[in-house]
């Protein structure tokens, strides 16, 4: 399932996405990832959890995160969660491109049972219509 937490800058969504990463490693059976760009959070999120820094693998489009999310899967698993923090200055702020990084992740994400949760910074009416079918809105 693939969820995104939206809002403006400031609203605390980082802290809610931290919040859930350390709630996902305590229920988890399996693997915790959380994805952000820098090394802002060492110090936040539960050490359980495998904290990717983006920059470190050069990651700076949705295509290249794509590509990571699945590499993740394919490599280990029993990844049960994956978190992604500022997800539009990873990838960039053309929702059209989003949006089909969105759909990509969907199809892939359909035959597993992972919970894939985005945080997007920015108001809700700018996302396109057609991500709402794809994706729960937090």
């Amino acid at each position: 399932m693939i969820s995104l937490i939206v809002g403006k800058k400031g609203l605390g969504k980082t802290k809610k996405l931290v919040d859930m990463a350390n709630g996902a490693v305590q229920n988890s059976n399996g693997n915790v990832v959380f994805i952000e760009k820098g090394n802002k959070l060492t110090y936040d999120v539960n050490h359980d959890v495998k904290l990717v820094n983006t920059a470190v693998y050069g990651i700076t489009s949705f295509e290249s995160l794509f590509g990571f999310i699945c590499g993740i899967y394919a490599e280990n698993y029993d990844v049960t969660d994956i978190f992604v923090d500022s997800t539009l200055k990873i990838g960039g702020e053309d929702f059209e491109i989003f949006e089909d990084f969105i759909k990509k992740v969907s199809r892939v994400l359909d035959s597993t049972d992972i919970n894939l949760v985005f945080s997007v910074s920015s108001d809700r009416s700018e996302l396109p219509k057609d991500i709402e079918k794809f994706t729960k809105i937090i």
